[in-house]
């Protein structure tokens, strides 16, 4: 089979995590790279085995023989170039968040209903097996009618840049529009739009904080101006609820897992992306039940008795099995969509103090998108 050609465009940390991944599939080739920084560019392709290189993604999307780019970089350079990409003919796997605000996310869905190519976003956790396990519950209506979700994320001291890791970059609005409901809490509030069903969000109310001391040194060279806690209050379609806590940074021990909870039975899903259990929680012969469910187990047998286990074993395999036409594209874009409405919801909601509808968070939301 004559592999699949693609390009990665932004060869800094989560290019190469993306390009390490494309090294374990077969029907795909990384051919080109594009990044701003020539030397970087060409050293990123030396170490991975990449033909070609650019500093102009304008120029790498004329190339007829690359079917598809993979854009890594920072939140509001993810628009500009998606869309340039779409209307070029390309098919686009952009890294999460969506982008650095609702209206432009939306318009890069619009962009890819209007080109006809597809537009797959990075949400890591709608691989695990904890979210395969919760949806084979859920489908065989183990919960019952779903009523209401908790949304949990957490670091101790995990800001980037001024806790130690990853770059300031991280930390502006200017470049990254949001902090940790973008960075962390799209992961987990995407993953429970998906178990539930994708009901659409209709009223937000929020809060976010930036409260906790950092070094001076860091805070001047940051420029840190994002929120490094979020919390919110989301009323969805069906009569569904969803709390979310996001945590950077917060004084307390680990919080417990996100949860669904539905009229016969509940889930709790691990902190931990791998390893730890997953609950489920029933009321049977007027007993009530906890069970921790063999991850493990639950894996091993679902991949040796499907061919195509490994089209869902990450966000990249996925795309490449796409790209293949192996399997159909998860709704990963209406997902990241409907997960930027309430992210932005939030923002929104602390800064007037008040309830907010999706109809006033649309109206309201304005590009953040960096000029290219």
């Amino acid at each position: 089979m004559t592999p699949v050609r693609i390009a990665i465009i932004g060869a800094g940390q989560i290019g190469k995590h993306h390009l390490t991944q494309y090294q374990q599939i077969e029907g795909i080739e990384v051919a080109a790279i594009c990044d701003i920084r020539a030397d970087e560019g060409l050293r990123v392709a030396s170490q991975f085995g990449i033909k070609d290189t650019y500093t102009d993604f304008r120029e790498l999307l004329q190339r007829d023989d690359i079917v598809a780019v993979d854009v890594c970089l920072h939140n509001n350079y993810h628009a500009p170039i998606t869309i340039a990409a779409l209307r070029a003919g390309k098919h686009v796997y952009c890294e999460k968040p969506m982008a650095g605000s609702y209206y432009d996310a939306l318009t890069m869905y619009e962009a890819a209903g209007e080109t006809g190519r597809m537009l797959h976003i990075q949400l890591g956790t709608l691989y695990t097996g904890e979210t395969r396990a919760a949806k084979a519950l859920i489908d065989d209506r183990k919960l019952g009618r779903i009523y209401h979700a908790r949304s949990t994320g957490y670091r101790r001291r995990g800001r980037p840049y001024v806790d130690g890791y990853g770059t300031a970059s991280f930390t502006r609005k200017a470049v990254a529009s949001g902090g940790a409901l973008y960075d962390m809490g799209v992961y987990h509030i995407s993953q429970l739009l998906y178990l539930m069903g994708m009901p659409a969000p209709l009223r937000i109310s929020g809060e976010t904080y930036q409260e906790l001391a950092m070094l001076p040194d860091r805070r001047e060279l940051s420029q840190f101006d994002v929120e490094e806690l979020g919390v919110g209050l989301v009323k969805l379609s069906g009569g569904i609820t969803l709390d979310i806590i996001e945590a950077w940074a917060v004084h307390m021990d680990a919080f417990e897992g996100s949860s669904l909870l539905g009229s016969e039975g509940g889930i709790r899903l691990p902190q931990a992306k791998h390893g730890a259990a997953l609950s489920y929680h029933f009321t049977s012969c007027d007993m009530d039940m906890d069970a921790d469910i063999d991850l493990h187990a639950v894996n091993s047998r679902y991949k040796m008795l499907n061919e195509e286990a490994w089209a869902y074993e990450s966000s990249e395999k996925h795309w490449a099995a796409v790209l293949q036409g192996i399997v159909p594209l998860m709704p990963t874009a209406k997902l990241a969509l409907d997960t930027m409405l309430i992210s932005e919801g939030i923002y929104q909601s602390s800064r007037l103090g008040r309830e907010v509808t999706a109809e006033e968070i649309a109206a309201m939301s304005r590009s953040s998108a960096a000029p290219i």
